[in-house]
């Protein structure tokens, strides 16, 4: 008895040493990382730029700052609210003569963009509705919280959260060797009509290789075909929310030094930022010679983050002291409100008819019927009836 409980000892331990490996290589491996989906590809994706050059009517939809508190767990609820409302007004204008030709979103889709899990569960299946069901193109640039607020290129945190973000958006924008493209970067353009966009990273608006990249589109632009220019991105220079008011945030102050310079002597018609979660709306206006020339900054980061409110005027001394020989001058047109009730989530439809462009502003849920300008709508030109 004795011998056969010492046998099946040995048996009993060798078993155990022969599976203890095995065990222990089984757990010690990895699981392997979640990688984000891409979004689809539009049904109708935009036809290559030289075909669209005689179509001077249409309408694109902007909006920003989806970010929200499902991430990672369901679907945007907020956000979910915008996109069925954006499905609606893309099939109302899709039989006129000005049909809803793409989207742009100025930033923060989710909470953590270095969170793969908040872009699959929450974000990219709300986008393909309006890639697939609406067709509709959809161009995304970065905000702080999709591939964090470094400045510096090689900072962990932003190499992941951009991977994400290009994982995402990589069937939706230029590819990396693509002309409106700068490779490596988040920074593409694309043209449509009459009307000319770039998007930019503002998370890094002080990089020389972004800005100089910027400078040369928008130089070899044929400004005979392409009356209006658009440049879209996160950060606002102008605004009143938490994050303007007294404070200048450092891409804030990057874009006023250098970028609004450049859109003046290049004539850009309309930059759309997000970042704060309300709508506010400014018209800068400057001169060349004797000729006058007028610059609509809208910013709409109602796409579902959480409701921001008024906080202040911003200093604008030395942006004006900068532009002083082109006569620089702001007009806060529309000012968010200092409730979180008087600023619903919402987004911009943007119409185009040659180079007059009329917004409207589209308010869901409880805010529908948000009217901004004592309206939703008004006309983007001096003498034009922008009467707030």
């Amino acid at each position: 008895m004795r011998n056969v409980a010492a046998r099946t000892w040995v048996f009993a331990a060798a078993a155990a040493f022969a599976i203890g490996p095995f065990v222990a290589a089984t757990q010690q491996t990895p699981t392997p990382a979640e990688t984000v989906r891409a979004i689809a590809p539009p049904t109708r994706p935009l036809p290559p730029e030289s075909a669209s050059a005689h179509i001077k009517k249409f309408s694109f939809i902007a909006y920003g700052d989806t970010r929200g508190r499902q991430d990672g767990t369901a679907l945007q609820y907020e956000h979910g609210m915008v996109v069925d409302s954006m499905l609606a007004t893309i099939k109302a204008l899709d039989d006129t003569d000005a049909p809803v030709k793409f989207i742009l979103q100025s930033g923060d889709a989710v909470v953590n963009g270095g969170d793969a899990a908040q872009w699959n569960r929450s974000f990219v299946d709300l986008i393909n509705r309006l890639t697939s069901v609406a067709g509709v193109p959809y161009f995304l640039a970065p905000g702080n919280h999709d591939v964090t607020a470094s400045a510096d290129l090689t900072a962990p945190g932003r190499l992941n959260g951009l991977k994400n973000y290009l994982s995402a958006v990589g069937q939706l924008i230029p590819p990396d060797s693509a002309p409106r493209r700068l490779p490596g970067y988040p920074t593409f353009a694309f043209g449509y009509g009459n009307t000319f966009v770039v998007a930019l990273d503002s998370n890094i608006a002080g990089d020389d290789s972004q800005f100089e990249w910027v400078k040369q589109q928008l130089a070899g632009l044929d400004r005979a075909r392409y009356a209006n220019v658009i440049a879209f991105f996160h950060h606002p220079p102008f605004s009143s929310g938490p994050h303007g008011g007294p404070t200048v945030e450092a891409p804030t102050a990057a874009l006023r030094a250098r970028y609004g310079p450049l859109f003046r002597a290049h004539h850009v018609r309309m930059t759309i930022t997000g970042h704060e979660h309300l709508f506010e709306h400014w018209v800068e206006r400057y001169q060349e010679g004797t000729e006058k020339f007028r610059m609509d900054h809208l910013v709409t980061g109602g796409g579902g983050a959480p409701i921001y409110t008024y906080q202040g005027e911003p200093s604008l001394k030395d942006y004006l002291s900068a532009g002083a020989a082109s006569k620089v001058a702001l007009q806060h047109l529309v000012k968010p409100g200092v409730s979180a009730g008087d600023n619903p989530h919402h987004y911009v439809v943007v119409h185009v008819d040659g180079d007059d462009l009329q917004v409207e502003v589209i308010g869901v849920d409880w805010g529908r019927g948000f009217a901004p300008y004592r309206s939703s709508k008004a006309q983007l030109k001096d003498g034009g009836g922008v009467r707030p």
